[in-house]
């Protein structure tokens, strides 16, 4: 799969490119991740692309003539993109699902803006907007970066364990379990019992359990989504009846 990111920054996404599993998934050409300097369409020697907001105000607008071009590149490459994504605040927040619809596509261009952002004429030029959520960042460049890593991840062979990203939080539509390791116990806290037990069937039912409990505490608008069966129910009404022992 291929990432083709426009920023005013590339060498932030070439320090990162080169690192940890996405190191190694580009080097075994499982991606391609390319950074593009979108200071080559400023149309000026100073590379100058962005300029005052009209109506006044504080900060600077990436002109929509650089956007333009930018993406006007991108669709004439080879592979075209199947989707050029806006990092902004204004997106829809990226989640799980849309990482699932992307994964699916062979070639996505991000395209990352600075300052005060883009000038809003540059939203029809893309199919996408998306928001890592309600805060605002110094540029999109991170925002891609997350993109990047949550979209790899899927790809198969990217991961160690072709299986490891099953249960992650989201996923199944609920936060993930808790997981544990050695020692068995820290400072009085032991790993729960059912752990060491090898039972899988009771480790399975625990974890599907702890799974909701974290979700109820934690991010219960998750639960309105979730594909819950009746033992998940009755599991859920009993947490907020009252306490209950969770084995």
């Amino acid at each position: 799969m291929r990432f083709t990111v426009y920023t005013l920054f590339p060498q932030l996404i070439e320090a990162w490119r080169g690192e940890a599993l996405i190191g190694r998934a580009a080097r075994h050409g499982l991606i391609e991740l390319e950074a593009r300097d979108l200071r080559r369409f400023a149309g000026n020697r100073t590379g100058r692309v962005d300029d005052a907001p009209y109506g006044g105000g504080a900060g600077m607008v990436i002109r929509v003539d650089v956007a333009a071009a930018a993406i006007a590149e991108a669709r004439a490459g080879d592979p075209t993109p199947d989707e050029v994504v806006l990092l902004s605040p204004a997106g829809a927040p990226l989640t799980q699902r849309t990482v699932e619809a992307l994964v699916r596509q062979r070639h996505l261009v991000l395209l990352c803006g600075r300052y005060e952002g883009f000038d809003a004429r540059t939203e029809a030029l893309v199919d996408r907007e998306v928001s890592l959520g309600d805060f605002v960042l110094m540029g999109g460049e991170l925002a891609a970066l997350c993109l990047v890593e949550a979209v790899a991840r899927l790809l198969p062979g990217v991961l160690g364990d072709a299986d490891s990203h099953a249960q992650d939080s989201f996923t199944t539509g609920l936060l993930d379990h808790p997981e544990y390791t050695r020692p068995p116990e820290f400072e009085g806290s032991p790993v729960p019992e059912v752990l060491r037990s090898g039972h899988h069937a009771e480790v399975a039912r625990w974890r599907r359990r702890e799974a909701l409990r974290r979700t109820l505490e934690r991010r219960p608008d998750l639960l309105q989504g979730a594909p819950l069966d009746d033992d998940d129910r009755a599991w859920l009404a009993s947490l907020r009846a009252g306490p209950q022992d969770g084995a």
